[in-house]
């Protein structure tokens, strides 16, 4: 992927022009309509849906208050089993690491398997620059990567492309980066498809490094987990001579045992499966079986400092399954390059922010990416409350306040724009804890109704928004005045308020 993130504009800016893009529109729709309600139907089946969302919440909260402990248990059993360990504090360490172990085997190519962690550290572009070519062989990513272009989806990163694109760059870019694809290749999947596995498959049988990510680390054990459908992560994980593997440090779960929930309810929540084509596991290495070396880098990336917010470290839950995408109305107009990192959507939303901070604008502007609808909370299999994260998130970036970076409490300054929300807000409160003052502007709004506009005069960002929401006419009657005439004062509370 030679595409990157950085320099990107804010999410409103971007979402601008996305929104205009009618074809990506349309693919966005169909995709993820298609894709929810099949999850719907494939978590029905089960009667205890709720109990598992529950139990996978509560094992990820377990592990977070004690990742230290299973982080150093992992540590010793992938050593123990014959695999290395590396610690990446940021993406620039992490890059660095696993640069270096490819220099290292003499090699200039690498296959992957789908990575979110690598897509986070820009892994691709870091190889790319120290002379090693990296392929993608997921085939949503492949797609990714011929046509220059980024991922917007989590699960399925080529999700704005229909079949015609996705022929077209295949019968232009394919030969360039190996087996090229036929002349008359059409756009049936079947066809598309056979013309992926001709040209990966001389990828798999030629590599001699492999670089991967995790679905989930087991501490006890020191196994690492892959789920996927295509077989693609099976053939990186044990062609290759060398397995390089980047994991956040939240992906790890204490025992066997506790894998049980999660592979009930990710394959059910991502590609709406009652179990993964693919489940690969792997502890360290083994004679004459898989991969001779094994490197395991951890990768914290902003990640301890979430954890360190006791509202947004929740975040640090999720299993990467994309249903709360799925679902979201601003993800399915938007599309996920708006929101300028390798996790679009209402996760990307709360979880970007929280690694990257919000000094910049773009980091600033994706908790605002967001309805509240909480339509991503209800789907989330591990109850991830993102409304509550969002609006958490917002507070920072409109008041500051004290956060945790790179383990050090730091006070930050509120993002620059939000004057007048500050003051709005501040005037609010103000008049919440005023009950007189809110009494009168009440009674005053309600004498002045027809008066009311049905727009509201804003500038800026604030006269988009007014532009497509009418302004409700205040009531007659406020329902303190309401509750007076109708039940007496002496039923009244404080001042004449109702309890």
């Amino acid at each position: 992927m030679s595409g990157t993130y950085l320099g990107m504009p804010s999410f409103p800016r971007a979402a601008a022009a996305s929104t205009r893009d009618m074809r990506l529109r349309g693919n966005l729709r169909h995709a993820t309509h298609t894709i929810r309600a099949k999850r719907a139907k494939a978590v029905e089946e089960l009667g205890d849906w709720e109990q598992l969302r529950a139990a996978g919440a509560a094992l990820k909260n377990r592990t977070l208050r004690h990742l230290d402990h299973y982080l150093e248990q992992l540590e010793a059993a992938v050593s123990a089993a014959g695999g290395h360990v590396h610690w990446a504090c940021d993406a620039e360490e992490a890059n660095r690491i696993v640069t270096e172990l490819v220099r290292e085997t003499g090699e200039s190519e690498v296959v992957k398997v789908k990575s979110m962690a690598t897509q986070e550290t820009g892994l691709n572009d870091a190889l790319a620059e120290a002379g090693i070519s990296a392929y993608e062989t997921d085939l949503a990513e492949l797609i990714v990567q011929l046509g220059d272009d980024l991922p917007s989806h989590i699960l399925v990163p080529a999700i704005h492309r229909n079949r015609d694109q996705i022929r077209d760059i295949f019968r232009e870019k394919m030969g360039s980066w190996g087996r090229a694809a036929p002349r008359n290749l059409s756009d049936d999947p079947a066809e598309l498809a056979e013309a992926a596995r001709l040209h990966l498959r001389e990828k798999f049988l030629n590599a001699k490094v492999g670089v991967s990510g995790a679905n989930f680390m087991v501490a006890e054990s020191g196994t690492l987990v892959v789920v996927e459908s295509e077989g693609n992560g099976r053939m990186c994980l044990t062609l290759p001579e060398t397995l390089i593997s980047v994991v956040g440090i939240e992906k790890i779960v204490p025992t066997w045992q506790d894998l049980e929930v999660f592979l009930q309810t990710l394959p059910r929540s991502s590609t709406a499966e009652r179990m993964n084509p693919y489940t690969s596991t792997w502890t360290g290495t083994t004679d004459e079986d898989g991969p001779s070396a094994f490197h395991l880098v951890l990768l914290d990336n902003g990640r301890t400092d979430a954890l360190a917010d006791t509202v947004g470290r929740q975040a640090l839950r999720c299993i990467r399954c994309s249903a709360c995408l799925n679902v979201c109305p601003v993800y399915e107009r938007a599309g996920g390059h708006a929101y300028g990192s390798a996790y679009p959507g209402p996760i990307g939303a709360i979880l970007t922010p929280q690694l990257r901070g919000v000094q910049s604008e773009l980091d600033a502007s994706l908790p605002y990416a967001s309805s509240l609808c909480g339509a991503c909370y209800e789907v989330c299999p591990v109850a991830i409350d993102i409304p509550e994260v969002l609006v958490h998130l917002r507070e920072r970036v409109v008041e500051g306040g004290t956060v945790t970076v790179r383990g050090q409490k730091t006070t930050i300054k509120p993002a620059k724009g939000h004057a007048a929300e500050r003051a709005v807000m501040r005037a609010a409160r103000w008049t919440f804890d005023h009950p007189r003052a809110l009494r009168a502007g009440q009674r005053l709004a309600a004498r002045s109704r027809r008066l009311t506009p049905r727009r509201l005069p804003l500038p800026g960002a604030g006269k988009a928004w007014s532009d497509s929401r009418d302004l409700p006419r205040p009531a007659p009657e406020s329902f303190r005045d309401w509750w007076l005439r109708n039940r007496g004062p002496d039923t009244a509370g404080h001042e004449g308020d109702p309890e």
